[in-house]
């Protein structure tokens, strides 16, 4: 089983063992605007989703806290996300989370392409009734790293995204709200000219009303040619 352990504010930690991870996918809060995504992406390829938001089982092995993610060739790039962890008793946390996606494999399926690289945890979380402003304020920024140099590729709030309480709320009613499920938020625009094919990734989900912020961050790190 995978566990994954969280710090939180007070100083407390909660461990996790994993049992279910899943990804959601074209989860903007205006779905006119995921339908013209969706729309982009046919262009490139990729298949269209039969319902949106949707959701995509991942291995719950793929839920880590890494520092280095192995990756087959060059075409895989992480996603600025947050998850919600369903800690013991049921005790809702919120993190920061990077889900890192092979894009050739995508044109073949999104739930193959989800499962071919891990979704990268941070170690750092809050409770989710303990964030007093709400989640839409939390804001969501990830750099990519090319040649020793980053570059800010994604810069929003968890507002353009459906919030942690109706996936909450989702995970209720199919009798998935219990502990050891991880949900992955789905993510928000990138900026097009920056190239998301990186060395690195990190990752920051930051509260203003605190001024705390969760970070994660990873070297992306090319496996040896297969030989035979």
């Amino acid at each position: 089983m995978n566990t994954l352990i969280f710090e939180l504010p007070d100083g407390s930690t909660r461990s996790v063992v994993v049992t279910q991870v899943l990804n959601a996918g074209y989860a903007g809060r205006s779905q006119d605007e995921v339908a013209a995504h969706v729309a982009e992406l046919a262009a490139l390829g990729v298949p269209a989703p039969a319902t949106t938001p949707a959701l995509y089982p991942v291995s719950p092995y793929l839920a880590q806290q890494t520092g280095r993610v192995s990756v087959q060739h060059g075409r895989t790039s992480g996603e600025a996300e947050w998850a919600l962890v369903v800690a013991a008793g049921g005790e809702l946390l919120l993190t920061a989370a990077c889900d890192h996606t092979d894009r050739d494999l995508e044109v073949h399926g999104v739930a193959w392409s989800k499962n071919a690289g891990p979704d990268v945890l941070a170690t750092r979380a809050w409770r989710l009734d303990d964030i007093q402003g709400g989640t839409d304020a939390l804001t969501l920024r990830a750099w990519v790293t090319h040649d020793g140099e980053e570059s800010r590729i994604q810069n929003g709030t968890c507002g353009e995204l459906l919030t942690p309480a109706y996936w909450a709320g989702v995970l209720e009613e199919r009798g998935e709200l219990v502990p050891g499920t991880v949900l992955i938020s789905g993510t928000i625009p990138m900026a097009e000219d920056v190239n998301q094919f990186a060395e690195g990734w990190r990752v920051e989900l930051g509260d203003p009303a605190t001024g705390d912020t969760i970070a994660l961050a990873y070297d992306v790190v090319r496996m040896a040619e297969p030989v035979g």
